[in-house]
């Protein structure tokens, strides 16, 4: 079992436990073998105008917490060289509400990242902030912000439909100036929150970030209680993701259980869900393209003409970061995406692929997804869709189930309609 203990600057002992990832939350504590995470949020939410309430500042700080611990703690450690035994010790203001529901919260992190969570909640975390300079957002939903191509969808729909959505970003290098841009060309820069997790850990870090989306999370959740305290009712945080990447099933054996992410798999969204009503936080998760390919959310978005004029700067690439933040063009996600301009009849204006031809991207060294996409697109031409979503699916009702596999067929032909242009198959 490995610990984590994140905690207040105030609560960290003066001799530090050897084998034990200590954080402190919020604020830097000096002691040079402490990594931090979240810091700066708090002059942040001051200059935003933000009061959260305690259980969702506590929820937040949960949130950071799981995924400082994801990233310190590597997989290679562990007996099978990827499930993890975690014991992580989180304090917050008022830990009666987490230790109330902690089977739930350990039941969702075991399914979003695949490790085993033992999860102790204590007194003394940093209180929830309050703002000297309350603002009030004209907006009746939350809707995240990310910078890839969904959300753009997502953010352009919304706007189409007369909502005004309260847009919400969690900063990452590469993308953090595309999410202002949309954010700008919607007509909502009084309407984006872009909040950074400021994960800062002393040692070599893990890279398979299965829990990355959980503080995405959280910052909706920040955002739509502000709304809450505005308007009062249940506040929709709208998740555009298309359905089959947010299923991601297995290509192939190899990528069973959490060796496929599951980010925004309906599965954890419904635990995350659970949870966000079990403590009484007023949010309703919606996902408005559940059940449509990213092709299909292209072509069908209500503004092609901004959408073609904005799209070509939206980032998918799953190694965006290894290339220089460029797109590697032979990732799952870039795979779908290149598939999606295909599908929706629009001209990719992506800003260059490291990887420009697929038939000759498969034979360069290093980690590529070419083989997976050609062996379960031929698969399910020739077995059918069941012999690819075998017990992948059996958590939805008869009628969605139709629904996903439907999702995953359509996913799969836009895809051999790639590789097939490109000669692959």
């Amino acid at each position: 079992m490995t610990r984590v203990v994140c905690t207040h600057p105030d609560l960290l002992p003066d001799a530090l436990d050897a084998g034990v990832d200590y954080f402190t939350v919020y604020r830097s504590s000096g002691n040079e073998h402490a990594s931090t995470v979240g810091t700066g949020l708090l002059r942040d939410l001051e200059r935003d105008g933000l009061s959260p309430p305690s259980t969702a500042w506590d929820f937040t700080t949960f949130a950071l917490s799981v995924s400082a611990a994801d990233q310190a703690v590597p997989r290679g450690q562990s007996p099978d060289g990827w499930t993890r035994v975690m014991e992580l010790t989180v304090a917050v203001s008022n830990p009666g509400p987490f230790i109330s529901h902690k089977a739930h919260l350990e039941g969702m992190l075991r399914y979003l990242t695949g490790d085993f969570w033992h999860l102790d909640f204590v007194d003394g975390g940093e209180p929830a902030p309050r703002s000297t300079a309350p603002k009030r957002f004209d907006a009746d939903c939350v809707s995240l912000l990310s910078g890839g191509v969904d959300s753009l969808v997502g953010a352009i729909d919304l706007s189409a439909a007369g909502s005004r959505p309260l847009f919400v970003s969690q900063m990452a290098k590469g993308d953090s100036e595309t999410q202002v841009h949309y954010a700008r060309q919607l007509g909502g820069v009084d309407r984006h929150l872009q909040w950074n997790h400021n994960i800062r850990v002393k040692h070599a870090t893990e890279r398979s970030t299965r829990a990355r989306s959980i503080v995405f999370f959280a910052f909706s959740v920040l955002a739509a209680c502000e709304l809450h305290a505005q308007r009062g009712g249940q506040v929709r945080v709208v998740v555009p993701e298309n359905g089959f990447i947010s299923l991601n099933v297995p290509l192939n054996a190899g990528r069973a259980g959490s060796l496929s992410t599951k980010t925004t798999h309906p599965v954890f969204l419904n635990k995350l869900q659970e949870v966000m009503t079990a403590l009484g936080l007023p949010v309703v998760l919606e996902r408005p393209y559940a059940f449509k390919t990213k092709g299909e959310l292209m072509a069908e978005c209500a503004n092609p003409g901004l959408l073609s004029q904005l799209v070509g700067r939206s980032t998918s690439c799953g190694r965006y970061g290894y290339y220089n933040y460029t797109h590697c063009g032979r990732c799952v996600p870039c795979l779908v995406r290149r598939a999606s301009f295909l599908a929706a009849r629009m001209p990719d204006t992506t800003r260059g692929y490291h990887f420009t031809t697929l038939r000759t991207a498969g034979r360069k060294s290093g980690a590529n997804d070419i083989g997976a996409v050609a062996g379960a697109v031929l698969r399910v031409e020739r077995e059918g869709p069941r012999s690819l979503t075998a017990g992948q699916l059996s958590f939805a009702a008869p009628a969605e189930r139709a629904e996903y596999e439907r999702v995953l067929v359509q996913g799969l032909t836009e895809l051999g309609a790639l590789l097939r242009r490109d000669a692959v198959l």
